[in-house]
């Protein structure tokens, strides 16, 4: 690709994220799921015809993908790359910490979806704990001995990692503007998280609740307190 296409390509792709109706869209389908025209649509709160103008140009810059089922067609972000570069611009449009506090709903700002794996205070601290406690080697991001022994009494076991995803990472959350635990580890740990029912997604948002079963988990296999 020369320079020229290179730019012309870029600045596309900025402008068909640039638009308010259509970050309502990316921003909805950061939980990881898959939604209609015609939900995206009330999200974004505009008519189903204009969904899909702005559904076609996102679709054209390959930032989310079609997907049929029957009779509907279904769109999702297109991979993990998107959301990790979402993730990163939301960190920079709210670079006001008291601003940011004061206006993000603080169910969002405790525990939510980043894509497929946990965000906000609750994966922050989870992170630093797992970091304290060299289950996880900061520099690298390795699952230690340690914390594969860990993992084995708390009944997790990790997936082959399928492509080139790493196998974890940091991932700087846009509320706490710390790290949280991404990559292929982080989404084997949210779908621990659901299955021993220890956080259940809200269905209106990308939130998620910490159950009373998570926080007696928490205490009890990590030291964490959340009331």
């Amino acid at each position: 690709m020369d320079e020229l296409h290179f730019e012309t390509q870029l600045a596309a792709v900025a402008a068909a994220i640039g638009d308010k109706t259509r970050i309502r869209m990316l921003c909805a389908l950061m939980d990881g799921c898959a939604y209609t025209a015609t939900e995206l649509s009330t999200v974004a709160d505009v008519s189903a015809s204009t969904a899909s103008s702005h559904l076609a140009r996102l679709q054209d810059q390959c930032l989310i993908a079609c997907v049929p089922q029957g009779r509907h067609r279904y769109f999702r972000l297109a991979n993990l790359q998107v959301a990790e570069a979402l993730e990163k611009l939301m960190g920079l449009a709210v670079p006001d910490q008291i601003t940011l506090r004061s206006n993000t709903p603080q169910r969002l700002r405790f525990a939510r979806t980043c894509y497929d794996h946990m965000a906000g205070e609750l994966a922050v601290a989870l992170h630093d704990r797992l970091c304290s406690r060299g289950w996880i080697n900061s520099e690298h991001y390795t699952l230690s001995d340690d914390g594969q022994q860990a993992f084995k009494r708390l009944g997790w076991s990790i997936a082959p990692i399928t492509g080139q995803r790493k196998f974890a990472c940091a991932c700087l959350d846009w509320s706490e503007r710390r790290p949280h635990l991404g990559g292929h580890l982080g989404a084997m740990l949210l779908l621990a998280f659901e299955r021993q029912g220890w956080v259940v997604r809200q269905l209106d948002s990308r939130a998620l609740q910490l159950t009373s079963l998570g926080k007696k988990a928490l205490l009890a296999h990590f030291d964490l307190v959340f009331k």
